[in-house]
């Protein structure tokens, strides 16, 4: 051991007055065995290396240590305390020793003992010393005071943080060496130390006298106490904690800023919350300038950048200030302005990397000189740094961010662009988000519009207005849709759906329903019916999307497909509507007297559930009355009930308005907050009759002599109805499809024209045989009638019935 120890004194040369024969020192292994042995340990018990190291310690004691006490300590990563050992001369000694439980460079652990032999007693230097110490101390500032809070002592450092000499401050009490709230501060706290005798903490900030920064300091004032106890002054001690309190405050603001950036999916608003968080903590103002590249939100991302020969186009989307009203932008929002290519943004945008620039640099200076209302704006305010950081985010740059000082009296420093990028690349990712989000939302947008009606076709049966809204939050635009169906015999049909999931999956999936409930109407299925076939379709998707997921063929959309579909069905002849749900909130109608309730509809399930019945119902419309049907997103809310919204729906139709559409209009604007959570379609129709004038009706016998007065009715009414052209046309379609009818049908046979905005000729008979249209050959006596029909008439067409079949045809 002496041998390590002295390799120790080579590897660490020590000064000559370090006497180490002063303190003992021995060192024992794991088994108390002794295999260190100095000078010092020498003089304090009179073994020599040679006659200790390799016996055990124990012999050493004056008196065994109790074993329990003995298994505590070896648990311990030191032990201090006072131990009875005998001299060589067999004299008792106590001895106050340090052990240390250390593993050295070898790996073995063992226990590092030390003692001191020199004196405890107080010498005459050490009270100099502490003089020195408390004088010299570059540490921390001192000062003490007396219990009338004058000044007694400061050190060098308390002269330098305040700016003042020793001559200057003693005799003055806080408040007049410091002036200001925190010279009062600590003043107001020694009081309350002389009183209670506790000492306090206190954070204070003070610039000292020409300094342009700001310093934090952590004031500890304690009492100063005589042989007695009783406070007989205050000792304050300040540590610089500057750096540590910038440290803190950046931390906080980027922990901050996690909270307050990327609240939203709106690329403005995002951009505006990266100001609002650097404003006044990081800078007096900052700007954040887009590429006009991605002014085209809906389209694919332009190359970054502007023409190489001119300068670069920027917009502006976000600016902040300490000062009030903002008079350092020389840009308004959503402006755009032209950047020099040697303009330290510029710069920034090209390199990719972040810099900080005084005004005189010529990044900034040769930039602010080609801008005259930049030039004079900054001299105005004393601007004297600046930092640009580029905004990029997933490999591509979106912009940049510019940040000013002039309020501040420091400049950017170092410490302070780390922050920026900090908090510039957060809000890029999110911005970006934005960007992204945008551009699905508006093609999902531009998909579904495509989808829904682009006008709603002419028909008498109903007076309708519509409208739809996209969600405006963060679930992205859903699928619902609406859809007004003429259909045969001036009926019309009314469609609201609503498919469940949000984006672009959702709205084409919308288009396909939309498609086949046009279809299926073209049949003229009833509403049950067509819901049955509907929930077949949906659920055909389901199963395929599950498939596909299940193959990884589209890993990113849903396996699920489900919706929810109310279908009506008005008939103006007999004022009738009748209406099946497949999961879907209940219509609302208003009658002439002004009462609105809900129709009392069998709840049936969503589609895509299969195998479970569709129920319809129907009720009378008078003409007058008003029906309106709608997508969950109208009365649902986070902060409204269902039932309180359908009350308030209810409520609202009842109002007089001027028009459907004003109508429509109220209605959203009164149950939809400005960014609706979910898509809303509304659909209003206004049922209007046709009045029996309109509407003629024979029955036919199933003779066929029939047919020759079947014509000769026809032609009257037609002639009776001012309608002289189609008397010719109507004549030939009435006499083929009333022979159809009594060649290959089955009795009742009837004949009904109605006269709306066209001519409709119908023909029903009891049998269920649908004909068809077929090439007639040269020789074949019959199959050219239903061709005449289909070639002199707008549109034909076959719809069945619970008592057969009904054959149309339609003039306009």
């Amino acid at each position: 051991m002496d041998q390590r120890i002295a390799a120790d004194r080579v590897a660490r040369p020590l000064a000559e007055p370090v006497d180490e024969a002063l303190t003992a020192r021995v060192t024992l292994d794991e088994h108390a065995t002794v295999t260190g042995w100095n000078a010092g340990a020498e003089r304090l018990l009179g073994y020599s290396a040679a006659q200790i190291v390799g016996r055990t310690a124990a012999g050493l004691l004056a008196e065994p240590i109790p074993v329990e006490d003995l298994r505590t300590i070896e648990e311990l990563p030191r032990w201090h305390g006072k131990v009875s050992v005998r001299h060589r001369d067999g004299h008792r000694l106590e001895i106050r020793v340090l052990a240390h439980h250390r593993t050295p460079e070898t790996g073995t652990r063992e226990w590092f003992l030390v003692s001191a032999l020199t004196s405890k007693q107080p010498q005459p230097a050490d009270e100099t010393l502490v003089s020195r110490s408390f004088a010299q101390s570059p540490s921390c500032a001192q000062a003490l005071y007396d219990t009338g809070l004058r000044a007694r002592w400061v050190n060098e450092a308390m002269e330098r943080a305040l700016g003042l000499t020793k001559d200057d401050l003693l005799g003055l009490r806080t408040a007049e060496g410091v002036d200001g709230p925190v010279g009062e501060r600590a003043e107001q706290g020694m009081l309350r130390v002389l009183e209670t005798g506790e000492p306090e903490y206190q954070e204070n900030f003070m610039r000292a006298g020409g300094e342009t920064r700001e310093h934090a300091w952590s004031v500890v004032l304690s009492p100063l106490r005589d042989q007695m106890g009783q406070v007989q002054g205050v000792c304050l001690t300040a540590h610089d904690i500057t750096e540590q309190y910038w440290a803190r405050k950046r931390l906080q603001l980027i922990a901050e800023a996690g909270g307050r950036i990327g609240t939203t999916l709106d690329v403005m608003r995002t951009a505006q919350e990266l100001a609002d968080v650097t404003i006044p903590q990081l800078a007096d103002f900052v700007s954040v300038e887009l590429l006009t590249s991605l002014d085209d939100l809906h389209g694919e991302r332009a190359p970054e950048g502007g023409t190489a020969a001119g300068p670069l186009l920027l917009r502006r989307v976000a600016h902040q200030s300490v000062t009030p009203g903002i008079p350092e932008a020389v840009v308004g929002l959503g402006d755009v302005d032209g950047y020099p290519e040697h303009s330290a943004p510029v710069e920034s945008l090209r390199s990719g990397r972040a810099s900080r620039h005084e005004m005189t640099d010529a990044a900034i200076a040769d930039w602010v000189a080609d801008d005259p209302a930049r030039a004079s704006r900054a001299r105005e305010l004393g601007v004297h740094s600046v930092m640009t950081v580029p905004l990029s985010a997933r490999g591509t740059t979106l912009g940049v961010a510019v940040f000013y000082r002039y309020h501040h009296p420091e400049t950017f420093q170092q410490d302070d662009l780390v922050l920026a990028e900090e908090l510039v690349a957060r809000a890029a990712v999110c911005i970006d988000n934005a960007l992204r989000y945008t551009r699905e939302r508006g093609t999902a947008v531009t998909l579904q519009r495509s989808l829904l009606p682009q006008g709603l076709p002419e028909q008498a049966a109903v007076e309708v207005a519509s409208r739809y809204r996209p969600a405006g939050g963060h679930a992205g635009v859903g699928g619902d849709w609406f859809d007004v169906i003429p259909l045969s015999g001036a009926r019309v049909a009314l469609v609201v759906g609503d498919v469940v999931g949000h984006g672009l999956h959702a709205s084409a999936t919308m288009g396909r329903l939309r498609t086949a409930v046009r279809t299926l109407a073209d049949i003229d299925l009833p509403p049950d019916e067509l819901l049955t076939h509907l929930d077949d379709l949906v659920a055909r998707l389901s199963t395929e999307q599950e498939s596909a997921q299940s193959a990884g063929r589209s890993p990113e959309i849903g396996g699920e497909v489900g919706a929810t579909c109310l279908y009506a069905v008005y008939d103006p002849i007999s004022r009738r509507c009748s209406l099946a749900r497949a999961g879907h909130p209940l219509p609302a109608v208003v009658s002439p007297d002004g009462t609105a309730e809900l129709v009392d509809l069998p709840a049936c399930p969503p589609l895509g559930l299969g195998g479970l019945p569709f129920e319809a119902a129907e009720i009378d419309l008078p003409e007058g009355s008003l029906l309106a049907l709608y997508t969950d997103g109208l009365i649902e809310s986070r902060d409204r009930d269902i039932d309180d919204g359908l009350n308030r729906l209810c409520h609202l139709l009842t109002r007089p308005t001027p028009s459907l559409d004003a109508l429509c209009d109220m209605v959203l604007a009164d149950l939809l907050p400005q960014r609706p959570a979910d898509d809303v379609a509304l659909l209003l129709a206004r049922p209007h009759a046709l009045d029996t004038s309109q509407v003629a009706t024979w029955e036919v016998s199933a003779d066929p002599s029939a047919v020759a007065q079947a014509r000769k009715d026809a032609v009257a009414q037609v002639e009776a109805w001012g309608l002289d052209d189609a008397a010719f046309v109507t004549e030939l379609v009435v006499s083929e499809l009333v022979t159809n009818a009594i060649r290959h049908g089955e009795p009742p046979i009837q004949l009904r024209l109605i006269h709306d905005k066209t001519l409709i000729c119908e023909v029903s008979d009891g049998s269920n045989t649908a004909p068809h249209l077929r090439r007639a050959r040269t020789y074949d006596e019959g199959g050219r009638g239903l061709l005449l029909v289909a070639q002199l008439t707008q549109r034909w067409g076959t719809r069945q019935s619970a008592r057969g079949k009904t054959i149309w045809a339609e003039q306009l």
